[in-house]
């Protein structure tokens, strides 16, 4: 069985896809990009800026399932340049405090919207 989750706290989706959906105890997060969810303004000029959106979004959408981000336990980032990886990857780290997430980051030629950074995850709740 599986549960649609979706919040008016982070960016409706703009494609035939929920922000969310858990199966059992697992939520699988769509990848989120630096949109702001109430202005529908996207954060390009700004790394770090975009990253702590994502993650905002990411936060909201565990919420509504109501998780957080110590459930995560895998993530994905997705970067249109590798030359922001320091960058993003102290953000995305400051988001835990330990036990942290298995992960990939790779480089990609393009993302929606023309952002620079998306991220998704999946979570696990006890």
């Amino acid at each position: 069985m599986k549960k649609v989750i979706n919040t008016t706290d982070a960016p409706a989706p703009i494609g035939p896809y929920n922000q969310a959906v858990q199966a059992g105890n697992t939520i699988f997060v769509s990848g989120q990009i630096p949109l702001h969810p109430f202005t529908g303004e996207l954060v390009t000029d700004n790394i770090t800026a975009a990253t702590h959106l994502v993650m905002e979004n990411i936060g909201a959408i565990l919420n509504q399932a109501k998780a957080d981000f110590t459930h995560i336990v895998k993530s994905s980032i997705f970067l249109t340049n590798m030359a922001d990886f320091a960058e993003v990857n102290e953000v995305y780290g400051s988001y835990f405090e330990d036990n942290f997430p298995a992960r990939e980051t790779v480089q990609v030629s393009a993302l929606p919207k023309g952002v620079s950074v998306e991220i998704s995850v999946i979570a696990v709740k006890a």
